[in-house]
């Protein structure tokens, strides 16, 4: 008898990728939620669940039907084909797509530009793929990072420098300094990614002359800027400046977008507004789209149509505008974010070493404390303070983050937050910072 079970695979002889820290993460937070299910949770991005509703879903699969047969005059032997059968690789609400961004974001989309993916994920993916020609093409993004684009980075064997966030969301000095430093070691910088509204995680936004600068940067140094913005409609009621898309002259951005927000998660349908034109060795001329799509093509074949029929319906029964659309789920995000900001005033306001920031909307908010942040830290806090919440070093590809943890505000209600935020009072006094009122709290009484 083998003393041990027989190997037949190796991760040595797999894709490096496998071992990276950041394929790693989003298993490790979703196995963390799952072993401790009663826990309250700050640590997912998820949109609100209260309004989530299984016949608007089928309202939305005839409104789209609707659609095809009376504005486009499909028969319904093609209504069917479409909705049912493999379907156009680069999408089939591209045109409604359009139409929205055109609405919501004053972004002028030709509707051939823009490629329908499974989830904004791919959309990244393909992005990447296509700008990764050479072993020298490196990538850059603002530090700290959403996991899912280093992820995805790492997938298709893309370094990411990473570039100083500071207080206006991006340090554009920095930035050319990485592209310099990236050019003087060999390296071809192709991308810089950003998230200009609300950014996950660190909730920081750029100020319409830092995007205005961004650009000019761009067209200077010659990269692109891929613009990641899914965060972008729920704002405290100020609103927000331009997309870097909508102020785009130049086709230096590569828009990438969601409806996993503002229409349903479960319906996994992002898409890529990519206008850049490319030239073959034959000297003829396309959209980047369409090289996108050919990618796309050997990766998920294309979008479910009926997933993309959902999304259309919710277009059309809004007139085009996700804004309009999502008035309650904003109100909901910006009375939660306030709360939260509130609450760490109202429990951490003199403690010294605790800081936090105060986004001006968007699901998240950081602290900043005054021990270490990791992995065990927040199994602990999970298994005997009931409460969960992201590391902040799972969004540095190097070191940072040590010391600051991401809460989520998105998901949970009014009563819950607060439980939540006395749970980790609990645990940061235990780490040998004591929050205002304190003793209040542990019997049984609020902070002011």
């Amino acid at each position: 008898m083998r003393d041990t079970e027989p190997v037949d695979l190796v991760t040595a002889e797999l894709h490096g990728s496998l071992e990276d820290p950041a394929l790693m993460s989003m298993n490790f937070l979703n196995e963390i939620t799952g072993r401790y299910p009663e826990a309250l949770s700050f640590a997912p991005g998820r949109p609100v669940e209260r309004f989530f509703d299984v016949e608007s879903v089928h309202r939305r699969l005839r409104a789209f039907s609707g659609h095809l047969s009376g504005e486009l005059g499909y028969t319904q032997e093609e209504v069917s084909r479409t909705l049912c059968q493999y379907g156009r690789t680069k999408g089939i609400v591209h045109g409604l797509i359009a139409r929205s961004l055109a609405r919501d974001e004053g972004i002028d989309a030709d509707p051939e530009s823009v490629v329908v993916t499974v989830g904004c994920q791919e959309a990244m993916f393909l992005v990447l793929r296509a700008l990764r020609a050479d072993p020298r093409d490196v990538l850059l993004s603002v530090a700290p990072m959403y996991v899912g684009l280093t992820g995805a980075a790492r997938l298709v064997d893309m370094p990411v420098l990473p570039v100083a966030g500071g207080a206006a969301g991006i340090d554009l000095d920095d930035l050319v300094a990485q592209i310099h430093g990236a050019r003087q070691r060999g390296q071809r910088p192709r991308a810089c990614y950003v998230m200009p509204d609300f950014a996950n995680p660190s909730g920081l936004s750029m100020d319409l002359a830092t995007r205005r600068a961004l650009l000019e940067v761009a067209e200077r140094e010659g990269v692109l800027l891929l613009e990641d913005n899914p965060y972008r409609l729920f704002h405290g009621g100020g609103g927000t400046p331009p997309t870097l898309k909508a102020l785009d002259t130049g086709r230096r951005v590569v828009y990438l977008g969601s409806f996993a927000k503002t229409v349903l998660p479960g319906a996994r349908v992002g898409y890529a507004v990519a206008d850049q034109r490319v030239r073959d060795a034959q000297g003829a001329t396309g959209l980047f789209a369409d090289q996108l799509s050919k990618i796309k093509s050997m990766v998920t074949v294309n979008t479910s149509p009926i997933a993309q029929a959902v999304v259309g319906g919710t277009l059309l029964e809004n007139a085009y505008s996700l804004d309009a659309a999502n008035g309650r789920e904003r109100e909901v995000y910006r009375r939660n974010l306030r709360q939260v900001v509130d609450g760490l005033e109202a429990r951490f306001g003199n403690c010294p070493g605790v800081s936090w920031n105060t986004p001006a909307g968007g699901f998240f908010a950081c602290v900043t404390v005054p021990f270490t942040v990791d992995d065990a830290l927040l199994e602990l806090s999970a298994r005997r303070f009931g409460v969960l919440w992201t590391p902040m070093c799972h969004f540095y590809s190097g070191p940072g983050g040590s010391n600051e943890l991401r809460l989520s505000v998105s998901s949970l209600t009014g009563a819950e937050i607060e439980e939540g935020l006395d749970r980790l009072a609990a645990l940061f006094t235990e780490r040998g910072c004591a929050p205002v009122n304190m003793q209040l709290m542990q019997s049984g009484g609020r902070a002011p």
